[in-house]
């Protein structure tokens, strides 16, 4: 799909496969064929419970508070999602759903007129970005940020954005899962970045849902909607109840940087400081990550590690190739500590290493 940027699928982490539910190839609600109940409909019966009305209420008041932060955004023949972070006009949204351009349009939920916008910065490798206003109107109204930590499994969650082109949609889950690391396919604008801690939820997420906002009943956003899972078996028919959305702690760290500096020296990733390539045994198949490079600087130099070394596990995580080294790095801290098992001339051996942090100058 042109500008879709999201039809590929690949096995992850938590074993299933993914699409990136970000840009919806056109725009506007035409994108979707909606039906209407008919007008003869029997109504329930039974009258709501007060628990139920008070349930109700919770859901229209953050869609009031948090709805006005989450705008639509235009790139060409694609759409995707954002969220609004500050009076001053900056947007942040998902890296692959700017993809590689450097103008936009963006609608805001209360109101039909597109404003154009200017990338501020990319980072493809977490996945994120943030356009800016040209001209920001005033009342902006910029959305809260809640605490990653605080983030529990069974909380109710809303999922905000323009999925499949229908603007300011909203629907509801709970949070599934907490500390998923997952990898998103590559294409067009997606290098394919590995994620982790990110939140799953079983709010309907899908394409034009990306970089739109996943929120609490406290009315904050706890992440940003960014992936989608398919069914591999089913020709790549949507997963319902399975995406994933980027955790509020991420973007923040992120979104500041780019808007400071107009890119990322802090990316809050662990790393080795190596250079590795994946590892085949003499069946051809792959049989680890094998070190090329050390920096002088960092973890691994530190912990005796050399370039021929092949890393083969990660604390109690096997390694079997480049992209398993980066899966399993991606779900650790920078300053944790951990042990790698590598081989060094046919010998198995172990090193504890603290871990450093992913240096990045994008």
């Amino acid at each position: 799909m042109p500008g879709g940027r999201w039809p590929a699928a690949v096995a992850v982490a938590v074993a299933t496969a993914l699409t990136l539910a970000g840009c919806s190839s056109g725009s506007s609600s035409s994108a979707s064929s909606v039906s209407s109940p008919s007008a003869g409909a029997k109504q329930a019966s039974s009258a709501p419970t007060q628990g139920a009305n008070q349930l109700q209420d919770a859901y229209q008041k953050v869609i009031a508070d948090v709805l006005p932060s989450v705008v639509q955004i235009t790139t060409g023949d694609s759409l995707g999602s954002g969220i609004v972070y500050d009076d001053k006009g900056d947007i942040v949204t998902n890296a692959h759903v700017v993809g590689t351009a450097n103008t936009f349009t963006v609608t805001l939920a209360n109101s039909t007129k597109a404003l154009d916008a200017t990338l501020v910065g990319s980072y493809p490798d977490s996945d994120l970005a943030v356009i800016r206003l040209s001209s920001p109107p005033g009342g902006l109204k910029p959305a809260t940020f809640g605490d990653s930590s605080k983030v529990e499994l069974g909380q109710i969650t809303l999922a905000m954005g323009s999925p499949l082109g229908l603007s300011s949609s909203v629907t509801q889950g709970i949070v599934s899962a907490i500390g998923r690391t997952v990898s998103e396919p590559q294409g067009p604008g997606s290098p394919g970045a590995t994620i982790g801690n990110m939140v799953q939820t079983s709010a309907a997420i899908n394409p034009g849902n990306s970089g739109g906002a996943l929120v609490n009943l406290d009315s904050q956003v706890i992440g940003i909607n960014t992936l989608a899972a398919t069914e591999p078996q089913a020709n790549g028919a949507a997963a319902p109840g399975i995406g994933f959305a980027i955790p509020a702690s991420t973007i923040t760290n992120i979104a500041d940087q780019l808007i400071k500096q107009g890119k990322v020296t802090n990316s809050g990733r662990a790393a080795l400081g190596i250079t590795a390539r994946t590892s085949f045994n003499q069946q051809f198949q792959p049989a680890g990550a094998v070190i090329v490079a050390v920096s002088p600087s960092g973890a691994a130099a530190a912990a005796g590690l050399q370039p021929g070394d092949v890393i083969t596990r990660i604390g109690d995580t096997p390694v079997d190739s480049l992209n398993a080294l980066t899966t399993a790095l991606a779900s650790l801290t920078p300053g944790s500590k951990v042990t790698v098992t590598y081989l060094r001339d046919g010998n198995s051996m172990t090193a504890d290493v603290t871990l450093g942090t992913l240096e990045t100058t994008s």
